[in-house]
């Protein structure tokens, strides 16, 4: 594989995106995501999507500068219409990154998918990784979750129109604010919460760091209704797959079924996950406020302790 001296971050680690320097001043920060529709609302899954694209660009201190979009559709099946609602939610979002729309690429296919290849721009030296937390650090998440249980609750018919449009509002918010926050302030590491779940992100996080975590669960904000989806085991395959995965490095001590599945829930367009030390948390949470987000204090980096599990312990406190 032809490795490259500007090739600042690559597909060796588990970052958000790739970063290649093209100058002393600039480099090019690139992503690529796309999904089946995760609500019935094709104007919405559309805004969704884009949101969730841009937010690898976000995650790595970058501003998206420009977006391909990826389409494949059942030309027999659905409506070129419907494609339209969808074309127009990602737009929609894009122009409020002031992102530019450059192209893309279609192709018929048996089921709907949407989604962007994003390239951003970044200074060289102000690239934030996944893999800078420290011990003493505070960890910081910009957005409840429970994404995963409310679309999974959505598809089952079980979900009331207040718990889905507040879920639908922030997978479709970006994380614009938030990446400005953080670059203000300055954070020892960062990453956005997908498909991996709060503690499958945090994982790659202090696995990359060479630390371990302590995440209160009381403190870990949930989205409206999440919590009755999750005692109600209305749970993915994905979020079980996670399950399955976290419980290899996480320590649960007397957690229940439903804590343990609200924080390996598989999110779509999540929030930022930062660390950043202690003293000047308070100074990030008030950057985030002055930005139109939120942030909340919802654990600790410790040091790695061989003693107490894997690399990388998580414990739920």
């Amino acid at each position: 594989m032809v490795q490259h001296k500007d090739l600042l971050v690559g597909i060796s680690g588990s970052d958000d995106a790739g970063v290649y320097r093209v100058s002393d001043e600039v480099a090019l920060v690139q992503t690529v995501d796309f999904f089946t529709p995760i609500v019935d609302e094709a104007f919405d899954w559309g805004r969704i999507a884009a949101a969730n694209a841009l937010s690898d660009v976000y995650a790595m201190g970058g501003t998206p500068l420009t977006a391909l979009q990826m389409v494949g559709w059942p030309c027999d099946r659905l409506p070129l219409e419907l494609l339209g609602d969808v074309l127009e939610g990602g737009a929609a979002v894009l122009e409020q990154a002031k992102c530019t729309l450059v192209g893309g690429h279609s192709i018929d296919d048996a089921e709907p998918k949407y989604g962007l290849a994003v390239t951003g721009v970044v200074h060289p030296d102000e690239v934030f990784g996944n893999d800078g937390a420290r011990p003493g650090d505070v960890v910081v998440l910009t957005k409840p979750i429970g994404t995963g249980l409310i679309t999974t609750g959505i598809k089952r018919g079980v979900v009331a129109d207040a718990v889905r449009e507040t879920a639908v509002a922030s997978m479709a918010r970006l994380n614009a604010g938030a990446a400005q926050a953080m670059r203000r302030v300055g954070v020892s590491a960062a990453t956005d919460v997908t498909g991996f779940g709060l503690l499958g992100h945090l994982g790659e996080m202090v696995r990359g760091s060479g630390v371990s975590a302590e995440i209160d669960f009381a403190a870990v904000p949930l989205l409206p209704g999440a919590a009755e989806l999750a005692a109600s085991d209305v749970v993915s395959g994905g979020t079980e797959r996670n399950l399955a995965s976290v419980e290899r490095y996480t320590h649960f001590g007397g957690a229940d079924r439903s804590t343990r599945v609200l924080l390996a829930d598989a999110q779509t367009s999540g929030g930022l996950l930062l660390t950043i030390e202690a003293p000047l948390a308070n100074a990030l949470l008030q950057a985030l406020e002055d930005e139109g987000d939120t942030g909340v204090v919802v654990g600790r980096v410790t040091d790695r302790d061989f003693a107490d599990g894997p690399a990388g312990a998580i414990k739920i406190v």
